[in-house]
């Protein structure tokens, strides 16, 4: 495949020119114009740029791209050298999709999560400069605090924090935005939801969200967000002749 062809694909299925993101969507650094191996990461580190280098992929696509509007103008020095300069010098591309695949209703990581935890009746949730960053949905078969937090362990392979009323009191209606969107859970008590699922949890959330009658539930922000660069992955791999691999982090935050 070509490199276009790949930059078409992406942007038709994620619709990037919908989100007004942290950062730009998409092509981040171009490659070589052939593409016959692609790499697939949730954030583009040292580590997984090193890999995809020493695999010899033509292009890494992430859901963490290098460009962010909360670190500013950067400097081509020190750590962000160390993972830009492998890049170009070894032409490979870099595609980035951040909240695009957050909100995806099919591929997004909150549609994914939502799919393993059987949340069904589902909806668009979160609400990021007018656009949904999440899903919200209901459990066929309601189930207590405590097993829905052992549930979401079971799934994310992480530890899972959890702040609740009362660990056995029934859950059925659960909101999901991953990542690091732990002050949204004041969207799943606007909206009346007994649940609320993220990635990270802080201190005042933890004691907030409980007072307010919300079971937060904190799965990490790297493990909430393994699955939607890995769906993608699956998308091009069912549409494309072209290898793939993934690369995974051991990031426990």
């Amino acid at each position: 495949m070509t490199r276009e062809e790949l930059e078409k694909y992406l942007d038709a299925l994620l619709s990037p020119q919908l989100f007004e993101d942290y950062g730009p969507n998409g092509l981040q650094i171009e490659g070589r114009p052939l593409i016959g191996r692609l790499a697939f990461s949730v954030s583009a580190t040292q580590e997984s740029i090193s890999i995809a280098c020493e695999r010899e992929a033509q292009a890494l696509v992430v859901h963490h791209g290098l460009f962010w509007k909360f670190h500013g103008v950067q400097s081509l020095t020190g750590p962000f050298a160390k993972r830009v300069f492998p890049l170009v010098r070894n032409q490979i591309s870099l595609f980035g999709y951040h909240l695009p695949l957050d909100a995806h209703p099919d591929i997004g990581n909150a549609a994914c999560l939502g799919d393993l935890i059987n949340l069904g009746s589902r909806d668009p949730f979160g609400r990021y400069k007018g656009c949904p960053t999440g899903t919200r949905g209901r459990l066929s078969t309601p189930v207590t605090a405590l097993e829905l937090k052992e549930k979401l362990e079971q799934v994310l392979h992480h530890p899972v924090m959890m702040a609740t009323p009362d660990p056995r009191a029934m859950i059925e209606t659960i909101g999901i935005i991953t990542g690091g969107a732990n002050s949204e859970w004041r969207l799943a008590a606007d909206d009346g939801l007994d649940a609320y699922v993220s990635g990270e949890m802080s201190e005042h959330d933890w004691h907030e969200s409980r007072e307010a009658g919300v079971h937060m539930f904190a799965g990490g922000h790297h493990a909430t967000e393994r699955f939607g660069i890995q769906a993608l992955m699956k998308c091009i791999q069912r549409d494309f002749d072209v290898e793939c691999f993934f690369i995974d982090s051991q990031n426990p935050a």
